[in-house]
């Protein structure tokens, strides 16, 4: 019997009702020597940058000079794209969808139109684009925005069908209004509708084409303030495109027609054509078409125009995908996309509209994808996307972040990721490539592995802030598909994405990978640059059942209930783990397994591959792990996965309890319900069983059971119908939670148990009712009264694993050995001690020792991270076995067996004293134990009225602490071993379950999670990091000189003919025009302003940083001047150089000669 101890009830109490972080006393005195260089100064939480396709997408523009492109968004977002690795993302403050983009070209600045009637001014010049200028419509609704080349003043056509004038460098009104009742006919009685197109003639800067929804179409002229021509079609229009020479214009409309028109003869088109629709014979009108939303008139010097165009289908292509149309001279292409389209531009070689615009690519902004396609080569190839737009190509359910990785690792996964690249794509170079990488001093190699919902996962380069995928692992390979609904198995406990990734733990070092899916399988993973064909797939089949009737956890009040003693420990044959060991000739045997009353039993959720297996270079199958049914139930879904490759082993574990699997010998080792986990000494345990030592044969079976009868239910024959019998009440009670479990799986989804727990935690965040024992040991749960709610919460799931070499015992002169950290989502923490075989060659033939050690500590909420640190503070990793390629010849296998190691083991206990730190994390709080006495240290109450998400042991700045992530969004670093608050920001508040599935923390300051079904977003929580970020995000705008406008010819010039300009400012300017209206729109001057940052400053740091902008505002100017100054020389030069030559050509010639 253990001695009462008051001092240590003393101890739990305090530690509990405090917040901060407590020591025992006599530890405290020992362990304060320990150095911790890590303060508050060291961090601080900031984004980075925001890779994957842009959620929701809206619309789109191109900087033809600059060569950048920018995407919209629903949810106010802006995308910014240039070269490979140049990305920039911004959001609008009030979230309203972006319904246009329009590009001040060549000048670095982006107007964006926004749903909520505002416009704002984006300035791109700065790493970190920021709004100088916003103007916010109160009267009008905006529908259409037009900013001509080289121009300050911005057309926005209303939803009134109105058009006002903004000069984009003071973002004011201008007086000048073109009001609909003045642009259309006198005699129309109806309102022509909102403003769907504004241009200006590409020859005649002072005609403005106004197209309105009705179908009507205007062209203006500025100067006389009418309208010169009226072009009237039955049907609404959609969108308006002229020819370069300004003579011609194009219009789609909504019954799938597109019509020219010449400007000169309004009374009818001169040309009306139907792309899609079918020609009647009798020489009828052709049958109406789905609406072309676009059309693109584009010309060429050598060759006939492109006409370019999105929908316009015939109604009967009924399930058809969304198609773009490419008209070129007779040839009508029709390109398929996956996805709806959204937008597409035509990019052109000159940013002038009165030239031969030379198209070469089309822009296609689909719904889901962003595909380019070439039109410079037959067939119209696309372009291979440089950018990571493919991260949802499947949904992301795990994510894990690897920073400081061995070096060899990204070209190896490289390598052998570059053969599973597509063909067919264009030669050409990607034609989006604007912008300049930065100058980051992060060297570091940064690996994001992400597994997704069709079983696939995808290993992506993240060093230097970029993203680019390297490699592609198709776990379904290795499972056979149902080829349609009547072949579907119906063991499926998920009824879609059978293979969905669960979780994966990987090992950089031995490069070895291991996968749980939600069908209950785990696949272990070699890493080998020789292609293999596997005949015979190992499969081991594991059995994992749970008695909730026996099942005990804390009450309400954290008191322990005695129960019946434990019963004596089972006899060596009847304590052997569970499992079959198979090939997959007798896997397909086994699934006709059923027992005598029709409850399937012994039946794996998914079919391994009866076929030979060819695998390609890269990660290749080394075992198949599957839970089976048990008695009509259902396997339960893994929570926890790891692998160790020093070891041999891996070890997953669900809400049943835990196995231990031998990857190398192909054997289960242990498979133990989670209270067999407990020491005999402990209440309400039982003893754990011991490890196998023998194979079972592929036809027996056998059973953990934690009833009372698990003596005669061990080695229960899989055909045997008997089962023990049962009262009433508990009969009644098994079958509905039975009819529960099948209704509720009827519509489960890949993260279906994940959505319950975390909406459980969040909606009820108060009903824990936090209490204490003497060995501060106890917690609480918030209980249901649903059945299926006992069902799910009374089972101790396992939820964390850590292979380390630490002290099973408590003994003084104990040295530390191989061992597993077990965590509950009691809060338990339990020790198993392993014993390997020395030697490799017996390390394969004989079995591993496995005992458990019982129980080291308890925490509130489930245990979500565990580590080791050494005396002085220092991480000690778990050993690994460094890579060999497995299917090497047997010399250089030698070659590389000679460089395994594994690291050196820790120091063992010395003169009774502790040598080692034992770092615990739960939902709830953290603790520090000293081993090998497992007495607390330190301990610090995380959260109270909410629970961590995520909690990693990273290194930083040299120096080791915890970080975590809680529910409530905030984000927080303790210091190790002390557990001193670091840092506490409120990021992000728990909006979304894809948060909480993909938040992952990194070494060296990094972390990231999956911010949109599309988006990865990456932040930092180092404080040198965020003062680098500006050198090393990427620059949106290099100077780059305008292309030279169209020559005018010499006749042309002569006769008055070409492009006409026009003075916009006697027109629009406030002297001309007047004032417009205050009350029609509200000028905001943005955070990005230099005069909203001077109004915010104050007192002496305003002074200071009035002082700095003032020298920024000076050196920006000039800046400026400098560049104005030298176009300004190159222009005179050219010009120079121009009248010489023309001199020269004419100094000889008589008058008529010209």
């Amino acid at each position: 019997m253990k001695k009462f101890n008051i001092r240590k009830v003393l101890d739990g109490l305090t530690a509990v009702s405090s917040s901060s972080s407590a020591a025992q006393t006599g530890a405290a005195k020992e362990n304060d020597a320990v150095p911790e260089s890590l303060q508050s100064e060291h961090f601080q939480l900031c984004k980075t940058v925001r890779h994957g396709f842009p959620h929701r997408p809206s619309s789109m523009a191109f900087d033809p000079v600059q060569k950048i492109l920018a995407v919209g968004t629903l949810n106010g977002a802006l995308r910014l794209f240039g070269r490979a690795g140049v990305e920039c993302y911004c959001q609008h403050d009030s979230g309203a969808a972006v319904i246009q983009l329009q590009f001040l070209i060549n000048e670095g600045a982006l107007v964006s139109a926004l749903a909520d009637d505002s416009i704002h001014l984006w300035n791109l010049r700065q790493k970190i684009p920021a709004i100088l200028h916003s103007l916010k419509f109160n009267r009008e609704r905006i529908t259409y925005c037009h900013l001509p080349f080289q121009s300050k003043w911005l057309y926005i056509g209303t939803e009134r069908g109105n058009i006002h004038i903004v000069n984009v460098e003071s973002f004011t009104l201008s007086g000048y209004v073109i009001m609909w009742n003045k642009a259309i006919e006198l005699s129309t009685k109806t309102h022509p509708g909102p403003v769907v197109h504004i241009s200006d003639n590409p020859m005649d800067e002072g005609k403005l084409l106004i197209g309105f929804e009705c179908g009507v179409v205007v062209l203006w002229d500025l100067k006389s303030k009418k309208a010169d021509y009226r072009y009237n079609y039955d049907e609404a229009i959609h969108s308006v495109a002229w020819h370069h020479e300004g003579k011609q214009f194009v219009c789609s409309h909504s019954d799938g027609t597109l019509t020219t028109w010449n400007i000169r003869t309004p009374a009818k088109p001169a040309q009306i054509i139907t792309p899609h629709g079918k020609q009647p014979k009798d020489g009828k009108k052709p049958e109406p078409c789905k609406p072309i939303l676009k059309v693109e008139y584009k010309t060429t010097r050598a060759g006939d125009p492109f006409m370019v165009l999105s929908g316009g289908l015939s109604y009967d292509t009924v399930g058809r995908r969304a198609c773009l149309t490419v008209m070129h001279g007779k040839s009508t292409t029709v390109l398929e996309m996956d996805f709806p389209i959204v937008d597409f531009l035509t990019l052109c070689e000159t940013p002038y509209p009165n030239d031969f615009q030379e198209p070469y690519a089309v822009v296609v902004l689909l719904e889901r994808d962003l595909v380019v396609i070439d039109l410079g080569q037959i067939g119209y190839p696309i372009f291979e996307t440089p950018y990571p737009l493919s991260i949802h190509e499947s949904p992301v359910t795990c994510c894990e972040y690897f920073a400081d990785c061995p070096g060899e690792l990204i070209p190896a996964l490289y390598s052998v990721g570059s053969r599973q690249k597509r063909q067919g794509y264009s030669k050409k170079d990607w034609p989006i490539s604007g912008g300049n990488w930065g100058q980051g001093t992060q060297s570091y190699p940064e690996i994001v592995i992400t597994g997704h919902a069709d079983g696939s996962i995808k290993f992506w380069d993240a060093s230097a802030l970029m993203l680019q995928v390297l490699y592609k692992l198709k776990t379904a390979k290795v499972f056979e598909r149902a080829r349609g609904k009547e072949e579907k198995a119906n063991t499926d406990i998920v009824d879609e994405d059978p293979f969905a990734i669960q979780t994966l733990c990987w090992c950089p070092e031995s490069r070895m990978l291991c996968v749980a899916g939600v069908s209950a399988h785990v696949i272990v993973y070699r890493f080998s640059k020789q292609e293999v064909t596997t005949a015979d797939v190992q499969l081991l089949e594991v059995r994992m059942q749970s008695d909730l009737s026996n099942v005990d956890s804390p009450d309400a009040a954290g008191d322990q209930t005695p129960t019946q003693p434990s019963p004596p420990p089972p006899s060596p044959q009847e304590s052997e783990p569970s499992a079959t060991i198979s090939t997959q000739a007798s896997a397909s045997g086994i699934i006709s397994n059923s027992l005598a009353d029709g409850l399937r039993d012994n039946m794996p959720c998914l079919q391994v591959r009866i076929s030979p297996l060819k695998q390609s270079p890269g990660y290749q199958v080394e075992l198949v792990v599957q839970l089976v049914w048990v008695s009509g139930e259902p396997p339960q879904q893994i929570t926890s996965l790891a692998i160790n490759s020093s070891y041999g082993l891996v070890v997953f574990g669900n809400s049943n309890g835990l196995a231990v699997v031998d990857y190398l010998q192909k054997t289960l080792l242990l498979n133990l319900g989670t209270s067999e986990l407990y020491s005999p000494s402990e209440p309400n345990q039982r003893q754990p069983c011991s490890p196998r030592k023998a194979r079972y044969p592929s036809g027996a079976q056998c059973d953990s059971n934690d009833g009372p009868n698990a003596a005669e239910e061990r080695c229960k024959s899989p055909n045997s119908g008997s089962n023990s019998p049962c009262n009433s009440d508990e009969e009644r009670k098994a079958k509905f939670i039975e009819k529960v479990k099948y209704k509720s799986r009827r519509f489960s989804k890949t993260v279906a148990n994940d959505f319950a727990r975390m909406s459980r935690k969040i909606s009820s965040p108060n009903e824990q009712k936090p209490n204490s024992d003497s060995k501060d040991n106890s917690f609480s749960r918030s209980r249901s009264s649903s059945v299926a709610s006992i069902d799910r919460e009374s089972r101790e799931a396992i939820c964390a694993f850590c292979f380390c070499e630490t002290f099973p015992r408590k003994l003084a002169d104990a040295s530390p050995s191989p061992c597993l950290l077990v965590g509950t989502t009691h809060g338990s923490v339990m020790l198993v001690a392993l014993s390997l075989p020395s030697g490799d060659q017996q390390r394969l033939l004989q079995p591993v020792g496995i005992s458990s050690s019982g129980t080291v500590a308890r925490l509130k909420g489930g245990i979500l991270t565990t580590a080791l640190l050494d005396a002085a503070g220092a991480l000690l990793p778990a050993s690994y076995q460094p890579w060999y390629d497995p299917n090497a010849s047997d010399e250089e296998k030698e070659k590389e067996k000679s460089r395994w190691r594994r690291p050196a083991s820790p120091p063992s206990s010395q003169d009774g004293h502790d040598s080692q730190f034992a770092i615990l994390c739960s939902e709830k709080q953290a603790k520090v134990l000293a081993m090998p006495s497992q007495t607390r240290v330190y301990k610090h109450n995380i959260t109270e009225s909410s629970f961590v998400l995520r909690a990693d042991v990273v290194e930083m700045a040299g120096a080791n602490c915890i970080a975590c992530f809680c529910a409530n969004g905030h984000i927080m670093m303790l210091s190790l071993p002390s557990l001193r608050p670091l840092l506490d920001v409120n990021y992000l508040p728990l909006t979304d379950m894809r948060i909480a599935r993909t938040f992952c923390f990194s070494n060296l300051g990094q972390a990231l999670y999956l911010t949109s079904p599309t988006e990865v977003q990456r932040i930092t929580y180092s404080q040198e990091t965020c003062d680098n970020l500006q050198e090393m995000l990427s620059e949106l705008f290099t100077p780059v000189e305008t292309p030279e406008a169209p020559n005018r010819g010499f006749f042309k010039g002569l006769f008055g003919g070409g492009a006409q300009s026009l003075d916009r400012e006697d027109l629009f300017g406030e002297t001309a025009s007047g004032k417009a209206s205050r009350s029609l729109a509200q000028h905001i001057p943005g955070p990005g302003n230099m005069e909203g940052m001077k109004g915010a400053a104050s007192g002496v740091v305003g002074e200071l940083a009035r002082a700095r902008i003032a020298l920024d505002e000076r050196g920006q100017k000039l800046g400026e001047l400098e560049e104005r100054t030298a176009a300004m020389m190159a222009s005179a030069d050219s010009f120079s150089k121009h009248a010489h030559d023309m001199m020269l050509k004419y100094k000889d010639k008589k008058w008529y000669q010209l």
